[in-house]
């Protein structure tokens, strides 16, 4: 693997708190972090909220990969074409008035 370092994703049970599964993590990690001529020791930290383990192992990944940015200027177009510095820009769609939901009505009823 490119990192030597550990990773520690948060893993705080509580109130809508995800468990990342470490497989998750560690692939987006590793590629975010590139090829193996990665010559630091690095430790990732992380804690993140709301979504779920996908959406969340992929938040690690974009955050991973400014860090190496930040680190290592030069890997920018590299992370860049590997599309790992890319926000997924969805977000929940608001709510209407007179629907229940975003696009769900209400139950119709006959009488």
């Amino acid at each position: 693997s490119a990192l030597q370092g550990s990773i520690a994703a948060g893993r705080e049970i509580g109130l809508g708190a995800v468990a990342v599964p470490k497989a998750l993590v560690d692939a987006a990690v590793a590629q975010a972090a590139g090829g193996g001529e990665a010559e630091r020791v690095v430790d990732v930290v992380c804690s993140v909220r709301g979504g779920g383990p996908t959406g969340q192992a992929e938040a690690v990944r974009l955050a991973v990969a400014r860090a190496v940015q930040a680190l290592v200027p030069v890997k920018r177009r590299e992370l860049k074409n590997a599309g790992l510095m890319t926000r997924d820009g969805r977000i929940v769609e608001e709510k209407k008035y007179g629907l229940r939901k975003a696009r769900r009505a209400f139950q119709w009823v006959k009488r």
